[in-house]
């Protein structure tokens, strides 16, 4: 099986599908990661770009994704990039990959670029193509998740639950990979706040820890 992750930003792949993603390399599935944006000038400095990327890479050899893709899109101001730009470098990685599952941000997050990012993989994943995409997930990010204005688009309402008690540790290590955007508890992007996430979101399944998603279109 291939498993594609879209993520808006490096490490949102991890914070949301870490657990699931070290699960699927065990049972050697090919797991590849989609990195849309990286941090542009002068917002961010050359330096922090270079060390986030290393980082990126540490966290995904560490966790076992098979290939990275950069798009390398503006961080923070994707919102001034033409939109089909976008699909078309997203649609370019999943007609390469040719996945049987992706896993894309919540639409309802706070930050832009992760609905302009939702918004764009469904566009590219529309069931129009020859390649049949058997499920589509959306995953939580901590620190974008629930801080959107509360409505009813914007709520996450997991409704698919994937068992990490096993892989809990990795998606910690794989985690702790990204130096430049861990903080101290009670940051929402801190190793306590991500396993507290974990093992609150199993004992909703009686489990010791899972990972929620929305499953969004899922063929049987």
């Amino acid at each position: 099986m291939k498993i594609l992750v879209i993520a808006p930003h490096a490490d949102d792949e991890i914070i949301g599908a870490g657990g699931t993603i070290s699960k699927h390399v065990k049972k050697n599935d090919d797991v590849y990661v989609c990195v849309v944006t990286k941090g542009a000038s002068p917002i961010f400095s050359k330096e922090f770009v270079d060390k986030i990327r290393k980082e990126t890479l540490q966290s995904h050899q560490k966790i076992g994704v098979k290939k990275t893709f950069f798009l390398e899109f503006p961080s923070v101001i994707l919102e001034k990039e033409d939109s089909y730009i976008i699909n078309k470098k997203i649609d370019e990685v999943i007609q390469h990959v040719k996945p049987d599952e992706v896993f894309i941000p919540h639409i309802g997050d706070m930050h832009k670029d992760h609905r302009i990012v939702a918004e764009a993989a469904m566009v590219c994943l529309r069931p129009k193509y020859e390649h049949v995409i058997k499920r589509i997930y959306a995953y939580e990010t901590l620190s974008e998740t629930g801080w959107n204005i509360p409505n009813v688009i914007n709520e996450f309402i997991p409704n698919y639950y994937v068992d990490i008690s096993d892989y809990l540790d990795k998606k910690l290590e794989a985690m702790k990979c990204y130096e430049s955007q861990l903080g101290s508890f009670p940051d929402a992007r801190s190793l306590e706040t991500i396993e507290v996430l974990a093992k609150y979101r199993g004992s909703t399944m009686n489990l010791k820890a899972a990972e929620a998603f929305m499953l969004i279109r899922g063929i049987d």
